[in-house]
C-alpha cells in the first residue's frame, strides 16, 4: 500500500496535520511535501499509523517495513520513514526529533554545534521541553531531555531547516549560549567561554538580547562579566 500524500503550505502545517492523524488513530501511513510561493519542495517524510491503528503483523504495518526492506524507504527512527530518493539531510536525527516530539527544542550543545559555537558533539541529541509536560521517549536518535521553566521556554525560539521542506525547532545562538552559561557546571565553563567568545564574534551579534535572556533565566552576573572581559580582550 502506497502512502497516501498531502501537499501543505508549510512544514508547520505538516508537523501538525502528523499529530492530529496519529491522535485520531488513521489506519493508513500518510507521506506530506510542502510548497513555497509555486516551487514545491518535497520533504518525503512518511510517519507511519500509531501501533493501536496498526499492530504488528497486520499488512499496513507490513507494507512501510518492506518498502524500507526494499530501498524504497529509510526508517529515521521508530514510525518515522523517508523517501529513499528525497534531497539528502542537513540533520537528519535533528529531522527524526522534529517528528517524533514537534513540541520539543533543540538546545545547549546540539543547537551550539548547528550555530557554529562549539566543536563539542554531544553523544545524544539534547532537546528541551517544558517543566510538567510528559518528555519524549525516543531511543534512536539516542536523546538527552530537559525539562525547563515553562514561563521562559519560548524565550528566544527560533527554528533551522534539517531537510528540503522540513524545520525544528531550535534556541538562537544568543539564548543558546544563556544556556550553556547557566548549565556551565554540568557542561563545562570552557565550553561556555568559548560558546560566548564565538557569538560575540559575530556580526549578528546582540548582546542586548543576552543581556534580556540572561535576566529573564536568572544568570545576568555571570554573563554580564564573562561579556566584559572577552570584550575587552
Amino acid at each position: 500500500m502506497r502512502p497516501v500524500l498531502f501537499c501543505l503550505p508549510s512544514p508547520a502545517r505538516e508537523r501538525h496535520l502528523h499529530e492530529e492523524l496519529a491522535d485520531a488513530g488513521v489506519r493508513y501511513p500518510v507521506a506530506t511535501a510542502t510548497h513555497d510561493a509555486g516551487n514545491p519542495r518535497r520533504s518525503g517524510v512518511v510517519v507511519a499509523p500509531p501501533e493501536r491503528a496498526a499492530p504488528r503483523g497486520t499488512r499496513r504495518h507490513d507494507d512501510l517495513y518492506a518498502a524500507r526492506d526494499s530501498g524504497e524507504l529509510v526508517e529515521l527512527s521508530r514510525g518515522i520513514f523517508r523517501r529513499a530518493d528525497a534531497p539528502a539531510a542537513t540533520y537528519p536525527d535533528l529531522l527524526a526529533i522534529s517528528q517524533r516530539a514537534p513540541r520539543a527544542v533543540v538546545c545547549l550543545l546540539s543547537a551550539a554545534a548547528v550555530h557554529d559555537l562549539t566543536d563539542e558533539i554531544p553523544m545524544a541529541v539534547q532537546i528541551a521541553v517544558p517543566r510538567r509536560t510528559w518528555p519524549p521517549r525516543i531511543d534512536h536518535p539516542p536523546v538527552e531531555v530537559f525539562l525547563w521553566d515553562p514561563t521562559t521556554f519560548e524565550l528566544g525560539l527560533d527554528a533551522v531547516e534539517v531537510a528540503p521542506g522540513e524545520r525544528a525547532r531550535i534556541y538562537s545562538p544568543g539564548r543558546t549560549v544563556v544556556d550553556l552559561m547557566r548549565m556551565r557546571h554540568k557542561l563545562g565553563e570552557s565550553v561556555a567561554h568559548v560558546a560566548m567568545r564565538r557569538y560575540l564574534s559575530r556580526r549578528d551579534a546582540r548582546i542586548a538580547d543576552l543581556m534580556t535572556y540572561a535576566k529573564a533565566l536568572d544568570v545576568l552576573g555571570p554573563v554580564r562579566a564573562v561579556v566584559d572581559v572577552l570584550s575587552a580582550s
